[in-house]
Parts: structure tokens; C-alpha cells; sequence
């Protein structure tokens, strides 16, 4: 492709159906929500958004693979990564923004502190402490116990942070065109990620099993599976296109100038990585 050329794709169906398909997906969730039926359309919608990006993803691919994409493509791609991780900053912004308000402002509100203390008057017995284990509504159950930070939550920083650097090492391999270092450290992030979804998982029968905390055990039990449920998908998401992207390795796709699709679900997963920094501190240790 000549220096001042510039690719320009072809009319695609993809942003509509997309579209629609989200459409669909936001329609089912509002009724199973509001109304409590509408399960069938929300999957219906959902599978409908995987498949537009499956196959939106496949052209881009294989675009890619027949040299249609130039320097002005690769520039246009790794803004549109950044805008994405950006979007991202912000959704992760609001929830840690919801819990830092809670501790900072509300809590001690009800406790009669601070500008608004009046609003003690609606629960004068109320004493602020964090975690919250007794609610002001009586009504609402707290947690019995709180998680410790220094066991399974240390164990899945450590495994978190390990697999950030096994990627890391991947990376390098590939711009040095080791592909067999890449497909192992690689394979090795993916054990991680695995191991870490397996942790949680354990982590959430103990919090409803035995540790009473659920979504029901008032604004603690709310924040924290708000905070780490949405991480702990963003992990298998982060999972599913880091398989997507060791399957892309074993075919040959990639070579050590060219392979910005690797390197942007680099720039995913660490950023999933640093935001699990912040839940361990904010949320498990503080």
C-alpha cells in the first residue's frame, strides 16, 4: 500500500445490527427488572450483541491479514483502544466515586456529622462505622463477618499482578518474534485469569454461605458485589480475548511490527489488573 493511501471499508452492517441488538438486550434487562419476565428477550439481545462483535471482529481480522490497513489505520485503531480503556476509567470512576461518597459523606451524616447531620434525626440510635454491619434500618441485615484481606483477596492480587507480568513477557517475546515464548506465557496468563475466576467464585459461596454477605446485607453487601462483580467480568472478558488472541498465535497471525491486536488486549487486561489494586485496597483492606 503506497504511503499516501489511506483504507477506506466498505458499507458495513455491523453498527446497526449492533445497535439493534443492544437495543433488544436493554429492553429484556429493563422488563426483568421492573416487571420480572423479559428473560427470553434480554438473551435474545445478548447473544445478538456477541455475534455482531464475533463477526465484526472476523472482518477487521481478516482485513488486517490481507495488508488492507495502513500506519493512519493503526493510529485510528490504538485511539479508539485508548477512548475505550478511557470509558472504562470513567464506569469503574462512578462505582468507586458511589463507595468513597457513602464512607466520606453519608455514613457520617446519619451519625450527625458534617453539614446535613440533621439526618440523624431519621435514625438516632445509628453509629457510623465501615464496613457497616448493622444498617440504621433495623429491617435490613448486615453481614455477620467481614472477608480478611491477607487471604484469599491477597492470594488473587498476587495472581493478578503475576499475570501481568507473564503477558508482559509474552509481549516482549512476540516483538522479538519469539512465538514460541509468546504462545507459553501467554498460555501461562491465562492459567492465572482462570485461577482468579475460580477464586472468586469460591470467595462468593463463602460470602453467601457463610459469611451472610449478600446483596440484600444493606449498602456493604451492595458496594461490594457492585465493585466486584463487575470486575470479576471484566475478567472473563479480558480471559476470553487474551484465548482469542493465544488461538490468533497458534495460526501465525501476528508478526513483531504488526500486531496491535495482541498489544491492545495487553492494554486491557492491565488495566483490569490496576483497577484490582484499587478494590483490594478500597474495598477488602480500608
Amino acid at each position: 500500500m503506497s504511503g499516501g493511501s489511506y483504507y477506506v471499508p466498505a458499507t458495513s452492517k455491523w453498527p446497526v445490527l449492533g445497535s439493534v441488538a443492544l437495543g433488544v438486550m436493554m429492553v429484556g434487562t429493563g422488563m426483568v427488572l421492573v416487571h420480572g419476565r423479559g428473560a427470553l428477550i434480554m438473551t435474545v439481545g445478548l447473544v445478538g450483541v456477541l455475534a455482531v462483535m464475533a463477526l465484526w471482529f472476523r472482518d477487521v481480522v481478516v482485513e488486517s491479514r490481507q495488508g488492507l490497513y495502513d500506519a493512519q489505520m493503526d493510529r485510528s485503531f490504538r485511539q479508539g483502544m485508548a477512548w475505550f480503556i478511557f470509558s472504562e476509567v470513567m464506569f469503574f470512576a462512578a462505582f468507586f466515586g458511589t463507595l468513597f461518597y457513602i464512607r466520606v459523606f453519608a455514613l457520617p451524616w446519619l451519625d450527625g456529622e458534617g453539614a446535613k447531620g440533621v439526618a440523624a434525626l431519621l435514625w438516632p440510635d445509628f453509629t457510623a462505622s465501615w464496613p457497616l454491619m448493622s444498617p440504621p434500618d433495623s429491617s435490613i441485615p448486615g453481614p455477620a463477618q467481614t472477608f480478611s484481606p491477607w487471604q484469599l483477596p491477597l492470594v488473587n492480587t498476587l495472581i493478578l499482578v503475576l499475570s501481568s507480568i507473564t503477558l508482559t513477557v509474552a509481549h516482549e517475546g512476540l516483538k522479538e518474534g519469539a512465538r514460541e515464548t509468546t504462545r507459553n506465557w501467554l498460555l501461562a496468563t491465562l492459567a492465572l485469569a482462570v485461577t482468579f475466576i475460580i477464586i472468586q467464585g469460591v470467595e462468593y459461596y463463602e460470602a453467601y454461605a457463610h459469611y451472610g454477605i449478600t446483596l440484600e446485607a444493606g449498602i456493604y453487601g451492595a458496594t461490594f458485589f457492585l465493585l466486584t462483580g463487575f470486575h470479576g467480568l471484566h475478567v472473563i472478558i479480558g480471559a476470553t480475548i487474551l484465548a482469542v488472541m493465544f488461538v490468533r498465535i497458534q495460526r501465525g497471525h501476528f508478526s513483531s511490527d504488526n500486531h496491535f491486536g495482541f498489544e491492545a488486549s495487553c492494554w486491557y487486561w492491565h488495566f483490569v489488573d490496576v483497577v484490582w489494586v484499587g478494590l483490594f485496597i478500597f474495598v477488602y483492606v480500608f
